[in-house]
């Protein structure tokens, strides 16, 4: 089996994300502040590199279509759907709740700050479970443009 390097580093970027967002969560809870900020700023870290991956990879290469049965083809595109969309919405928040601790607006960054983790730590398994889908289970899709991925065309 050949395994996409690239997808399956900027998958594992994402699972270390989501590792030290968890652990970073725990330890505000506990109130150990200083170690939640290191593991925030390194989940931040991981989630912009695995952007960085993934856009490039994007745009020079290309994303793979689904090359799994037909039948599935619906059921994959709708979960890569919401997928793409909680990802989106957890970046957007993720943006937002580094910039109000970095302005040491706490009370917003601990409003919001809860509901970017969660987002988060949806986020990952969900992409998880697209790279399993899309380099593991049904490996063999065509690499096409963006836009065609992820509409099925």
């Amino acid at each position: 089996m050949k395994i996409a390097i690239l997808p399956t580093i900027s998958t594992s970027f994402i699972v270390i994300s989501a590792i030290f967002v968890a652990f970073g969560w725990y330890h505000i809870v506990k109130g150990n502040r200083e170690t939640h900020q290191k593991l925030m700023l390194w989940g931040s870290g991981f989630a912009l590199a695995f952007f960085l991956i993934y856009a490039s990879r994007t745009i020079f290469i290309g994303n793979t279509s689904f090359g799994g049965p037909e039948n599935l083809k619906l059921a994959y595109h709708l979960f890569l759907f919401f997928h793409i969309t909680l990802a989106t919405l957890a970046g957007v928040f993720g943006i937002v709740t580094l910039l109000h601790a970095f302005n040491k607006r706490f009370a917003k960054h601990r409003k919001i700050g809860r509901w970017t983790a969660v987002m988060w730590l949806l986020t990952a398994p969900t992409g998880v479970a697209v790279y399993i889908l899309l380099y593991l289970m049904y490996p063999g899709g065509e690499t096409k443009p963006m836009i065609d991925a992820i509409l099925g065309l």
